[in-house]
This record gives C-alpha cells, sequence and structure tokens, in this order.
C-alpha cells in the first residue's frame, strides 16, 4: 500500500539517543546511590514512558531537582556528536520524493534542536512535534493524532515508524499503521501488536516501492 504521509520517531529510530539518555539518568540516579540498569530503564522509559526517579523516591521535590540535573547533564552528553543511526540518511533521501514525512518525538524541543544542529535530517520533513507541543506523551496518542491534524491526511494512509513498545502503543490508540524497528534497548519487548517488525531501516526503500 502507498501511504500519504509518514510519521517518524526520533531517538532510537533516526537518532542514537536511547543510551546517552540512559546514562544521563544513571548519573542522576547515582545521586541517590541508586544503580540503574538498563533493563529498568527499558522497561520503565522506553516500554511505559514512566519516570526512572519513581524507582528510587517518591519525593516530588527530590524528582523535578534530578529532572532538571538530568536534563542538564543529557544536553551537554548530546553536544557536538553525531548519532544518526546507519541507514538513515539514505532511507530518507530516497522516501522524500516519494512521501511527505513528520517527526514525531516525546523529546524536548531544546534536546532535539541539538541532536540535529548537524544532523543534516530535518531538511527531509513537513514539520515536527517535539513534547511541548502536546500535553500528554507516549503512550498517550495525543502527539499522533495531532501529527494527523497537522498533515490533513486520513488515518489510513498514514505509516507510523517507532522502536518502542510506549510509541507502538500511542500510534494503535491513535488509528495508525505501526511497523517497528527495534532499537538496541527495545529489542527484548513484545512487539506482537506492530503491523510489521524491521529488521533494520533499509527494508523501508523495498516495501513502500
Amino acid at each position: 500500500m502507498a501511504y500519504d504521509f509518514i510519521f517518524w520517531d526520533n531517538d532510537g529510530v533516526l537518532v542514537d539517543t536511547e543510551g546517552v539518555y540512559y546514562q544521563a539518568s544513571l548519573e542522576a540516579l547515582s545521586q541517590l546511590d541508586f544503580d540503574l540498569t538498563e533493563e529498568q530503564f527499558a522497561e520503565i522509559s522506553l516500554a511505559s514512558g514512566r519516570s526512572v526517579f519513581e524507582l528510587a523516591t517518591d519525593d516530588q521535590s527530590v524528582m523535578e531537582e534530578l529532572r532538571h540535573w538530568r536534563n542538564t547533564r543529557y544536553s551537554e552528553l548530546l553536544s557536538g556528536r553525531d548519532l544518526v543511526l546507519p541507514g538513515i540518511r539514505d532511507t530518507l533521501a530516497e522516501l522524500a520524493p516519494k512521501v511527505n514525512m513528520a517527526v514525531v518525538t516525546s523529546s524536548r524541543r531544546d534536546h532535539f534542536e541539538i541532536i540535529h544542529a548537524s544532523s543534516g535530517l530535518l531538511d527531509f520533513f513537513d514539520f515536527t512535534l517535539c513534547r511541548e507541543d502536546y500535553q500528554a506523551a507516549k503512550p498517550a496518542p495525543e502527539s499522533y493524532l495531532l501529527a494527523l491534524q497537522r498533515s490533513g491526511c486520513n488515518p489510513k494512509a498514514c505509516l507510523v515508524i517507532e522502536d518502542s513498545l510506549r510509541g507502538l502503543a500511542a500510534a494503535k490508540a491513535a488509528g495508525l499503521t505501526c511497523w517497528v524497528i527495534p532499537s538496541k534497548q527495545t529489542r527484548k519487548q513484545n512487539f506482537s501488536a506492530a503491523d510489521r517488525v524491521l529488521a533494520h531501516v533499509e527494508e523501508l526503500g523495498l516495501l513502500l516501492a
């Protein structure tokens, strides 16, 4: 089937940032002598979209301090790095003349701008939606419903590319077809609800030819 619009997740799909976010979260929680494992991060943050800080404290003021510290550290770790995943540039260049595309991410806009300051990817997209553009984050469907509204397309004419359970849940709740390309951090998750699971991004060009 031909699609009129592709909505791309950012982290773990276009760019290899999930490990960087884990590192920033690990360092933040170490201030409370809590050793965050990669498995905990994948299950709590990437699968369900909850805060990993819940593991160490229920004090909201402490959580807010940790969140601020983590976000600042994440910005530092992102700066000056080429994080574009293999095959992404070529795939986007192949698809851009054939289909409209947008980025729908849970990333904060300041982080998104650091990530893409020199990525060269943004020219491929008609628009981007970041965390500040909607209220309820994935797995809530709001971000993808907003993307649908912005695109002006029928849901059946749109395809979502995701890498996590929370993103898959958001896409399906919005009534969208979702193909998953698991990342290093999410490959152990159960994506049986996905319409397709791809081994690598290069498959897109073949499937959408």
